[in-house]
């Protein structure tokens, strides 16, 4: 009789902390950060160590610009799982959103833990996007005295285009962008929307039409094949 009553006791608190945790997602899911993060810190206090727990703590701090929260819970992920490329890309992620809202003698003192979390992240896992693009946007971010240059930008598009061509097309459009090499840039833009005609990738080629090129007529055309 006891062993029934404990096995019931155990099972009721297991599915109550199971039931705990798909109601913080759910939360989550439906856009209720706050709602969310009270529930997933209250999970947290009888299961200190759970990973999805702690990412999705840290991705509501993220969401909400509180980057300093953010950085302790992806920093113990990264700690315990320094094998996960998520956990690195999203550390360095955080860290790289405070030094950009820090001023820049303490920026640069955050700049080579953020390379090397995208870094470590790429070469984690040969697959991972989210890192390589990271890296795309530090490289031409960076002034070329601290480290910044085109062709280790061009360097992780290419990695990017090996892994998915549409991305490496998006990759290398954003360069020239950047750059405003905007006939280059429609060339890879052009590409990408052949692979993906989506709403995002046409926001990106007709934003480029519209008020890089000043091309109404392309624009238009572009728009109108678009809402077919």
């Amino acid at each position: 009789m006891k062993c029934t009553l404990f096995f019931f006791f155990f099972f009721s608190l297991f599915t109550f902390s199971q039931s705990s945790f798909e109601k913080g997602e759910k939360l989550w899911l439906q856009k209720k950060p706050n709602e969310a993060k009270q529930v997933f810190q209250d999970y947290l206090k009888s299961h200190p160590n759970h990973p999805k727990t702690l990412e999705y703590l840290g991705d509501i701090a993220g969401s909400q610009k509180q980057w300093d929260q953010a950085l302790v819970y992806y920093r113990k992920l990264k700690s315990s799982f320094p094998k996960d490329a998520n956990y690195c890309f999203k550390y360095g992620g955080a860290l790289g959103m405070k030094a950009k809202e820090s001023n820049k003698f303490k920026a640069l003192g955050m700049l080579d833990e953020v390379e090397n979390a995208f870094l470590s992240a790429a070469k984690l896992d040969a697959q991972h996007l989210e890192s390589r693009w990271a890296l795309v946007v530090l490289y031409l971010e960076l002034p070329s005295i601290i480290g910044g240059s085109e062709s280790k930008a061009q360097k992780y598009a290419d990695e990017l285009n090996r892994i998915s061509k549409l991305q490496g097309y998006l990759a290398k459009g954003y360069i020239d962008l950047y750059f405003k090499r905007y006939a280059k840039a429609e060339l890879q833009l052009r590409k990408a929307y052949e692979i993906d005609p989506s709403k995002i990738v046409f926001e990106k080629l007709y934003d480029l039409y519209l008020n890089k090129l000043k091309d109404k007529t392309k624009a238009s055309k572009l728009k109108e094949q678009f809402e077919k």
